[in-house]
């Protein structure tokens, strides 16, 4: 799978690398729990919908481009030839 945009992804992981951590600090602390909780939640349930949108878009493309190149070099013999001749 190609992965346009390399620096973004980088960069879309290292920040949800960072708020995992604030969330990890904040419950090893004891306090606001919930916001620990909440921002796994958050990070893991966009995470997991950017990975399965790309996916989606990935397998797109492919059946794009596998529904415009279907044809190509097969029964080329029997069409008639229409480009202008030089």
């Amino acid at each position: 799978m190609e992965v346009p945009g390399i620096r973004t992804w980088v960069i879309f992981y290292l920040i949800s690398f960072v708020v995992l951590l604030w969330a990890a600090f904040l419950s090893v602390n004891g306090t606001m729990l919930w916001v620990s909780l909440m921002l796994v939640i958050i990070v893991v349930g966009i995470n997991f919908v950017t990975v399965y949108n790309q996916i989606k878009l990935q397998m797109s493309r492919k059946a794009l481009q596998s529904s415009l190149t279907k044809n190509i070099g097969k029964d080329s013999q029997n069409e008639p030839d229409d480009r202008p001749q030089h």
